[in-house]
């Protein structure tokens, strides 16, 4: 499944007519720059319509307010087309590889066809990503594209009422319901089989079934929507539009690399004690820029074997890990799909943590933990290279007011499962930019929604005490991390399990080329009687009445020394709160006088006796 990137001699050699110099060109098949910007804005309409079909019908609370889902567009030879507002780590590496997978399962596609895909070790992130791939074909029954709705679930069979067992040995004791490209519906009709397969092994079958008419709803939706622009457009007229867009997105790529400095870089992080890693995993993460070439090279190798834990990463999310660092360091329009995809290569082994895992190991946690210090690895490696480029780490993923809550509701009676967003890791500093306030992490690069308190409370029998941002959190520096969030919820007039898979507790979120780490997170347990207890990061948690959660998030890292950042800049966030007047003298060498604003005098020989902390990365230049 390893396949080499395409290569072309000169990418960015444009015939008359191209897509790049939009001039008129005799070949009907050579689309203007105008028909290439319409056409990609046409397909990326119908990703839209396909997530909002999902968004209005999901059932869950993870798609109906969390917004945990991605639809896109793969051409017939499994080249990822469009994804508009995905979540990067569902979209840039899997569907391809899903695709392929889709046919090299069955040799007798057709119309009518829907499948269900959730295997890690088939291209799927992980288990917890229901995804259903519809081929979509013209009146021939000629395959020119495959659609793809892909959404996280509130619960996937899994031994633990959670989709995600970070303890899991294997996949076994992980015990999700696995469906390699399962075909579930032929000639329109659902394959009753599988159906009652996960009626029975998922724990809210109700809930389950909605999810999955929404997802097959979203599916369908995007395949009439193809069947009508093929028929208006022509299906020949499309084939052309996706490999002009290919090119042109390889070119912009080709632009976007050529701007970066030569260089090679290896960073290090280590991911939280687990159980199965009780000394954490470390992850090794080393980026090679060759702007002449216009090629960039993750090289993911150097790293422990696969764990007897849930934190090993698919291959789909070790490659979609790798390309989200490279595209959060460059220019931000540049298209991503497979044209672009062309200049970056990343280099995987088998049996590898962060690479191709072997089965039975389990991949329960793929999209997020050690997926975010791959993630982060690459993007920091770039800010060592290239001061402009790149970010430092964005807050560690999953706290525990992201964790999973079951139980039964005694309201109704009924069992319920569902994934809370609650408070959210802040957001990475950018050489231009602080931290995003609500990011989540990484891979989802701020696309799902933060969680209504209302509508939460309204939904499950719980109630959240208290929810806000934590000040002081954020790394500190030239510009800043976002800060971490407080938040604490409980049980109302029951009893609940929450899930736990936090990280972030003993490895706070690194910052680059001066800038400070964010706050670590922690989580405890709240007794009845107020007192409070530390939880470990991974946990299956059962609260009684009266009894909570308290879940501190970590905050993103600082780019740039803090004695850079401009004093007004430093005075405002003090005015606003998102740092004290304390750590704006200590850190930031900055004086604030009782107006609220920085007094010049005072700062400029404050700073001139501060020392900036050294980097982190190890970096060398060929």
């Amino acid at each position: 499944m390893d396949r080499p990137a395409t290569t072309r001699s000169n990418p960015m050699a444009h015939s008359e007519g191209s897509p790049v110099t939009g001039r008129v060109c005799s070949d009907p098949d050579t689309l203007t720059a105008a028909e290439l910007a319409i056409l990609a804005k046409r397909f990326d309409a119908i990703c839209r319509k396909m997530m909002n079909t999902l968004l209005r019908t999901g059932r869950s609370g993870v798609l109906n307010t969390a917004r945990d889902f991605s639809c896109c567009i793969v051409t017939a030879d499994n080249q990822l087309l469009a994804t508009a507002e995905s979540l990067p780590i569902h979209v840039l590496a899997g569907p391809d590889l899903m695709s392929a997978s889709i046919q090299a399962f069955h040799d007798d596609l057709a119309a009518g066809d829907a499948f269900l895909h959730n295997s890690p070790y088939h291209g799927c992130s992980h288990a917890a990503d229901h995804t259903i791939l519809v081929p979509v074909f013209d009146s021939d029954g000629t395959h020119h594209f495959t659609v793809v709705a892909k959404a996280h679930q509130a619960d996937c069979g899994n031994a633990l009422p959670t989709t995600y067992t970070g303890g899991a040995r294997d996949v076994y004791e992980e015990g999700a319901l696995i469906f390699p490209g399962v075909r579930v519906q032929r000639r329109y009709r659902d394959i009753d089989d599988i159906i009652r397969m996960c009626r029975m092994r998922i724990r809210v079958p109700k809930q389950w079934w909605g999810d999955y008419l929404a997802e097959l709803g979203a599916a369908r939706i995007g395949e009439r929507a193809l069947e009508a622009m093929g028929r208006e457009v022509g299906w020949g007229r499309l084939r052309a539009f996706a490999e002009q867009w290919f090119d042109y997105s390889e070119a912009r790529m080709v632009a976007a690399l050529g701007a970066l400095p030569r260089g090679r870089c290896t960073t290090s992080s280590t991911h939280d004690p687990f159980p199965g890693v009780p000394d954490g995993i470390p992850v090794n993460v080393t980026v090679e820029i060759d702007p002449d070439a216009a090629r960039v090279e993750v090289d993911l190798c150097d790293n422990v074997d696969c764990q007897p834990c849930g934190l090993n990463l698919s291959e789909a999310c070790s490659r979609t890990a790798a390309m989200v660092g490279v595209f959060n360091s460059i220019d931000h329009t540049v298209p991503p799909n497979a044209g672009s995809f062309r200049r970056i290569r990343v280099l995987l082994r088998e049996n590898c943590v962060v690479g191709i895992p072997r089965h039975p190991f389990s991949c329960s946690l793929a999209t997020t933990n050690l997926a975010d210090h791959v993630g982060c690895g690459v993007q920091r490696a770039i800010a060592t290279l290239a001061d402009g480029h790149g970010m430092a780490d964005t807050g560690s993923t999953l706290p525990a007011s992201d964790g999973v809550i079951s139980g039964f509701d005694p309201r109704t009676g009924d069992a319920f499962i569902n994934q809370l967003f609650l408070g959210h890791g802040g957001g990475a500093a950018t050489a231009d930019q602080d931290g995003w306030l609500t990011i989540q992490h990484v891979g989802n690069a701020g696309m799902c929604h933060l969680d209504s308190v209302e509508v939460d409370e309204l939904m499950h029998p719980i109630v959240v005490r208290n929810r806000a941002f934590i000040v002081d959190s954020g790394g500190a520096g030239r510009r800043r991390g976002a800060p971490g969030m407080y938040v604490e919820f409980g049980p109302h007039d029951c009893n609940i399990e929450v899930g736990i898979v936090s990280n972030g507790t003993h490895n706070a979120p690194k910052g680059v080329r001066g800038g400070r780490e964010g706050a670590t997170a922690s989580q405890w347990q709240r007794h009845a009687n107020g007192a409070m207890e530390p939880l470990d990061g991974c946990a299956q948690v059962r609260l009684g009445r009266g009894e909570g959660i308290a879940s501190y998030s970590s905050g993103g890292g600082g780019y740039g020394a803090p004695t850079e950042r401009e004093p007004e800049r430093v005075a405002h966030d003090v005015r606003e709160g998102w740092i004290t007047a304390a750590a704006a003298r200590a850190i930031y060498g900055v004086v604030i006088d009782d107006d609220g604003f920085p007094n010049q005098s005072q700062t400029r020989s404050l700073r001139a006796a501060l020392v900036t902390p050294p980097q982190t990365a190890t970096k060398s230049d060929d």
